[in-house]
């Protein structure tokens, strides 16, 4: 059994420019932002980032990193769009590939499964196809000869995803109310990293939750990072709820002045302690 622990930096330094990146969780639900902030830290750019999008797709854009993103939405749920992602594409700083929820999921399924593609009903007669020129229908070779969207397998170099808790050979547990295809994610890329909120022995897993808790196994599993409140200031349930005084004042604040005060740090430790002093002077 291998240890696969590793820290944000160390995550950060197996990515390269020009990577085709799956973000995992939801809209600004458990996101790996400590692992987002340290791609921050780095050098690496020119991203097709793939993902359910919400803050990470924020951050990344604000900081001109993505070239194409790949996703349903971009969201900070409390906030309908994502203001960072607005500005790019405003201004075209990065290409859209915008699928359907359900084309999106599919698109996971059929990369994890290494198919080509995967045919589903989902954007037949809508703007998807429109607006996606590139996708192509199948028909059934079967007596129903019934039309579906191809939608092609959404493959990754690399994955990043957060859990509630993960053991240092590379399973991965959450305990909130959704696992947000996290799963998928890590199965549908060649590597995969797992931020966690805390590092258990294997034991300890099957006590924190029922077995279908356990939501990703070690084979699909990299690299692992204890990254205590990593994924603020999205939410962690039940760890924590989304940090919303936080998330609206990255949602108001010029980017070079949030950018400056909370992400100009060292590490992750740094970020940390800027949001310590921003709330001790909100008192």
């Amino acid at each position: 059994m291998t240890d696969k622990t590793m820290t944000p930096d160390e995550v950060a330094g197996r990515l390269r420019s020009g990577m085709t990146l799956g973000i995992g969780g939801w809209g600004s639900r458990r996101k790996p932002m400590a692992l987002v902030r340290a791609l921050l830290r780095s050098e690496v750019t020119d991203l097709t980032v793939i993902s359910y999008g919400g803050p990470d797709v924020g951050l990344l854009a604000a900081a001109g990193r993505i070239r194409r993103l790949i996703a349903p939405f971009a969201t900070l749920d409390s906030i309908p769009l994502e203001p960072h992602f607005r500005a790019a594409r405003e201004t075209g700083s990065l290409a859209l590939t915008e699928y359907d929820e359900a084309m999106f999921m599919w698109g996971l399924h059929a990369a994890a499964n290494r198919l080509p593609f995967l045919p589903v009903r989902a954007g037949l007669g809508s703007d998807v196809m429109r607006v996606n020129p590139e996708l192509r229908t199948v028909t059934s070779p079967y007596a129903d000869g019934e039309e579906f969207v191809a939608v092609p397998a959404l493959r990754m170099d690399a994955a990043l995803v957060h859990l509630n808790r993960a053991d240092r050979l590379g399973n991965g547990q959450y305990l909130g109310p959704d696992p947000y295809f996290d799963d998928l994610f890590c199965e549908a890329a060649d590597a995969a990293y797992v931020s966690c909120e805390h590092l258990v022995e294997s034991a300890e897993l099957t006590k924190s939750g029922p077995p279908q808790s356990l939501l990703v196994s070690r084979h699909a599993v990299t690299g692992v990072v204890e990254t205590p409140n990593g994924a603020h200031f999205t939410s962690c349930a039940p760890d924590y709820d989304r940090d919303e005084a936080f998330q609206k004042l990255y949602a108001t604040t010029p980017w070079p002045e949030f950018a400056a005060r909370f992400l100009s740090g060292a590490g992750e430790h740094d970020y940390q302690s800027a949001v310590r002093t921003w709330q001790e002077e909100q008192r």
